[in-house]
């Protein structure tokens, strides 16, 4: 029953500018920084990696029916400068998932978080300023490679066709722990203006099954979940 309220709240709350079919081609921006493979502040929680996996075994599968994936990855790699460790799997492919879940699998998150530099690159990629697209960022942080994140959603509104970026927060927290609250869970991370900016979606998740619904609304698809359709409803106007 958590699933499907979480999943009423994020398809109550799209924008009219998010797509509502699978036509166009979509890249994943995945978080394997070193901060994936921590626990909660009681080190007593599952890392963040493990849990990411079962959402994507879960729901790749589904969607790799309905449009083409491609994957990106930024993190772990050998570069010089750990800031330029963003890998580019494979472009958007038709049935692509097993490719995606075996990368996923056998990531071993480390290194700093280039996320900007990282969509950036899935844009390119994608020919952004001649088709329309979209991304799926998944981090759990900030960027930490001093990139200029709303300079590069700016950019990409301005010169891309018809690019959306979409952000799923998952795990976010604060840089301060707060002791008269506890762990503060819910916090945003200065990514959203990708999505903010360019049409897209910011979507928090905290659980294996909040992460499986908002990669099931950010890629726009109706795909099936545990308790029937989860459709994308049609904006009024």
């Amino acid at each position: 029953m958590k699933w499907v309220a979480f999943a009423a709240m994020v398809l109550a709350v799209q924008p009219a500018a998010a797509s509502q079919d699978c036509t166009e081609d979509a890249i994943i921006v995945f978080d394997g920084s070193g901060s994936m493979s921590e626990m909660g502040f009681n080190r007593l929680d599952t890392p963040r990696i493990f849990e990411a996996r079962e959402a994507l075994h879960r729901i790749v599968p589904r969607i790799e029916r309905l449009r083409r994936l491609g994957l990106t990855v930024y993190g772990p790699g050998a570069a010089r400068d750990a800031c330029e460790n963003v890998t580019h799997h494979f472009p958007p492919t038709a049935s692509a998932g097993a490719r995606i879940l075996s990368v996923i699998d056998e990531l071993a998150p480390a290194g700093p978080t280039p996320l900007t530099r990282a969509v950036a690159e899935a844009a390119e990629a994608l020919d952004y300023t001649r088709r329309p697209a979209t991304v799926v960022l998944v981090t759990d942080g900030k960027e930490t490679c001093g990139g200029a994140t709303c300079q590069l959603a700016a950019h990409l509104a301005h010169e891309g066709v018809d690019l959306t970026v979409h952000v799923i927060g998952f795990k976010v927290r604060a840089e301060h722990f707060d002791w008269g609250r506890g762990v503060n869970v819910g916090a945003e991370t200065a990514a959203s203006c990708l999505a903010e900016t360019t049409g897209g979606q910011y979507v928090p998740a905290e659980t294996v099954d909040d992460l499986v619904a908002a990669l099931s609304l950010t890629l726009g698809c109706p795909v099936y979940g545990a308790s029937g359709p989860l459709q994308r409803k049609t904006p009024p106007g």
